[in-house]
């Protein structure tokens, strides 16, 4: 053998390429996901166990899993984790809105679809294109006593996402005011007798959320089809009108499919 051959690798050299070549396979395979767990909570000041249910809950998509017990993320899943953490322990807003808002910002309108909306929001009335501010809050024991539901039922609404809240330093909550009105709805359920010893909870009431805000989408993907040929001026205004027609019709609409469903029976 001359000294320009290449020489046979030994079983030795082998095997201690073959540690570096699944290395840099793994590498390739997780693209641009190349942030840890730990570099969450290290950017974010969030702990893992947060994390961990924002993924539960859809807020967060899942990580590049190289591993039974090893998943990769990327820079995008670090900016939505620190806008989740903005909406929600700055502006208050509970998971459930945080969500909704997030899986608005995902959906496919085009960028001049996009433009429409903002400039019809510019036109509209305050009280629609205005969120209401969130930094007046109320103890969790009064706002049992307004309510009238027990303090399980309004940590569980907490727990669902259903309200903006706050943990004080000494272990008390605070619930946004603006949010109150919907565990007053659930109050007034209770008192009709819907009742936790016949199973009803929070948690049920959850699905009206979820319909909601699958309606919200659908009437944004059609406005923004329909109307962005308009002046913002002039789709404004048909807006703000058309608003409480919508809201008597769902209402109806409800009414009606509960008539002629035991109308049926």
């Amino acid at each position: 053998m001359t000294l320009d051959d290449d020489p046979t690798p030994t079983e030795s050299s082998a095997s201690e390429d073959a540690p570096t070549t699944r290395k840099r396979k793994r590498k390739k395979d997780r693209g641009d996901h190349r942030l840890r767990m730990k570099d969450l909570c290290t950017a974010t000041g969030l702990e893992r166990q947060a994390i961990h249910f924002y993924i539960q809950q859809g807020l967060l998509p899942p990580g590049k899993k190289t591993g039974r017990n090893m998943a990769w993320y990327s820079d995008e899943h670090l900016q939505r984790l620190q806008l989740i953490k903005k909406l929600q322990h700055e502006r208050f807003l509970p998971l459930k809105a945080i969500k909704a808002i997030l899986d608005g910002r995902e959906e496919s309108f085009a960028p001049e679809q996009h433009q429409f909306l903002a400039r019809v929001r510019d036109r509209l009335a305050p009280e629609l294109a205005q969120s209401a501010p969130r930094n007046a809050f109320v103890d969790a024991e009064e706002v049992c006593q307004r309510s009238g539901v027990e303090r399980q039922d309004l940590e569980e609404a907490v727990e669902q996402g259903m309200l903006g809240a706050e943990r004080t330093d000494d272990g008390g909550l605070r619930i946004a005011e603006e949010d109150i009105w919907m565990i007053e709805t659930f109050g007034e359920m209770r008192r009709l007798g819907f009742s936790r010893e016949l199973g009803f909870t929070v948690a049920d009431v959850s699905f009206y959320e979820e319909a909601m805000s699958r309606l919200f989408r659908e009437e944004m993907r059609l406005l923004s089809r329909r109307l962005s040929h308009l002046p913002p001026e002039e789709a404004a205004p048909m807006i703000e009108r058309a608003l409480p027609v919508i809201h008597t019709f769902l209402t109806r609409y409800h009414a009606q499919r509960v008539r002629d469903f035991f109308g049926s029976l």
